[in-house]
């Protein structure tokens, strides 16, 4: 046999998504593949352009192993911007629009990112954040007009696409090669990069499926209606190329309940991941009962839905059985899955294991702790990250004992059914955002009328929880004012990180140890809702999450 056969052979077993975009274009050549608002692409079409952009890239000296940065709302061109860099084996490095310069600009240099794909809404933060690498980006591809404000080396992302051809730069990606590296927030106050490679996510892909009903007969249409730099948006945009479905990409930059509502009628939706925010807004909307629907599954994660929620959700859409999915970054993420019959009698649960996954809940000596006992969950299965991006430290620790682990503390019934306790590394997750409080409180730190700070989630009616800060003052004659810690974090950290409350203490309460007891924080100052400002001149809050 010739030697090139071989290879076309071993090319058409690939499960990375540059194949199977691949794939999707000759078995589907007249279905429409990406949407968003009034631009649609079929699978051919959407190949063409990821082949025309992955060739753009290799042209500025992209290849394998580099690491491209994206930067952009929601929109067609975030998914090309994947897929090309997959079709190179580079890996891409997807980036929260709402991070400010210096956060951004920590990221690109974490990650050795060589090249930067920026939507021109978002230039000014990105600009800002370029100035700080040296000159380390070698390309900037902006979309719509906004190369001309991005600096020198910055080109038009069209302009770069129409000089490219449109064939297959003809790379063989192996499955099992690093694609993404997801950065996470950490508890030293900078995030960690998880690194994932194509089969991860495929796995979970197919876990997901599995567990929600199957691949059905004839493909759907998904609905990408949270940001596609999440991990979730991420997984609901590349599945469509599991099984042909047809992706639907929702705004990212603001919410719209009624607007959503819309959409899932007008292109007969099937299948949507909401997080329990947004599924609660979306049940309130008047008339929704009446909508000529076509949703067959619909799945909620990334934090704790009420009772009130479960029970619209059944109300609403009794025709589609809702989903809890459960898991995090470092795993692809969804590691349990809350079945729909069993959301009411096993309401607090998070499920049990997904096909494929190994779960354990171990105390500190990795010893299986026994029913209804709480212990750390940790997980092996084919879903798990490879490490931490340049974090052979934490990435040891991570997989101490040969497993992963995840830093929730659980319990298990006598069913299997696995419930959250308490987490470990103390994350607040806030309208499906994930907060992590050491990050918060390392800027906090940073104001010189604070003495000492530490960060703790209240309960929010909308948010589900946001962070309230218990700062004591540098001088108690002469205190900062709430507002004050909130305009300082305002400028330092992402909105949806920057508490909505401040109380002032003389002390912070600790062990013998020396370490800040949280639950007594918890117990003294976490008790009364967090919400807009209530005229308590200590307590301070405003506008937050005005994206979803």
């Amino acid at each position: 046999m010739q030697e090139h056969a071989v290879d076309a052979v071993s090319a058409g077993r690939r499960m990375s998504f540059g194949a199977q975009l691949a794939r999707c274009a000759r078995k589907f050549p007249d279905r429409i593949g990406m949407q968003h608002g009034d631009r649609r692409l079929t699978f051919p079409e959407l190949d063409a352009r990821v082949s025309r952009l992955a060739n753009a890239l290799a042209a500025r000296g992209i290849g394998r192993g580099d690491r491209v940065a994206v930067v952009m709302h929601n929109r067609i061109e975030v998914a090309e911007a994947i897929l090309a860099t997959a079709r190179l084996g580079a890996m891409v490095v997807p980036v929260n629009f709402r991070l400010v310069a210096d956060e951004i600009a920590y990221i690109l240099a974490d990650s050795g990112s060589t090249a930067l794909l920026v939507d021109e809404q978002l230039v000014a933060v990105c600009t800002e954040a370029a100035r700080e690498l040296d000159g380390r980006l070698r390309t900037v591809l902006v979309t719509g007009d906004g190369a001309a404000q991005a600096g020198p080396h910055a080109e038009s992302y069209e302009a770069a696409l129409a000089a490219a051809p449109a064939v297959d730069p003809g790379i063989d990606v192996d499955e099992n090669d690093p694609a993404f590296i997801m950065y996470t927030s950490g508890t030293t106050g900078r995030p960690k990069g998880a690194v994932l490679t194509h089969l991860n996510l495929v796995m979970c892909a197919y876990a997901v499926l599995s567990a929600t009903g199957g691949i059905q007969q004839e493909p759907g249409t998904l609905l990408v209606g949270v940001p596609m730099f999440h991990i979730s948006g991420l997984n609901s945009t590349l599945r469509g190329l599991i099984d042909g479905s047809r992706v639907v990409i929702d705004s990212s930059t603001h919410f719209d309940p009624a607007a959503l509502a819309d959409l899932l009628e007008r292109e007969q939706v099937t299948n949507c991941f909401l997080v329990p925010s947004q599924w609660q807004a979306v049940c309130a909307v008047p008339g929704l009962k009446d909508r000529r629907l076509a949703l067959r599954t619909l799945v909620w994660g990334a934090s704790v839905a009420p009772p009130s929620v479960l029970e619209s959700l059944r109300d609403c859409f009794p025709q589609a059985p809702a989903y809890s999915a459960f898991g995090q970054t470092e795993m692809s993420p969804t590691t349990t899955m809350l079945r729909a019959e069993d959301a009411i009698r096993k309401m607090g649960s998070v499920g049990r294991p997904l096909p494929g996954i190994e779960v354990r809940i171990v105390d500190e000596e990795m010893r299986d702790v026994p029913v209804g006992a709480v212990g750390e969950i940790v997980y092996r299965g084919p879903t798990t990250m490879l490490g931490y991006w340049n974090k052979p430290k934490e990435t040891e620790e991570s997989f101490a004992g040969g497993w992963f682990h995840s830093g929730d503390l659980c319990r298990v019934d006598d069913e299997g059914f696995i419930y959250v306790v308490d987490r470990k590394k103390d994350m607040i997750i806030s309208g499906g955002e994930n907060i992590y409080c050491a990050e918060v409180e390392a800027v906090i730190d940073t104001h010189p009328g604070v003495a000492e700070v530490a960060v703790i989630g209240v309960d929010h009616p909308k948010w589900v929880q946001t962070p309230r800060a218990v700062v004591v003052p540098a001088d108690p004659s002469a205190p900062p004012s709430a507002q004050d810690i909130i305009d300082h974090c305002r400028d330092r950290l992402a909105s949806y990180k920057k508490p909505t409350s401040v109380v002032f203490a003389d002390a912070l309460p600790r062990n013998a140890s020396g370490k800040v007891q949280k639950f007594q924080l918890r117990e003294n100052y976490g008790a009364k809702t967090a919400g807009e400002p209530a005229g308590d001149p200590r307590l301070s809050g405003g506008a937050r999450h005005t994206d979803t």
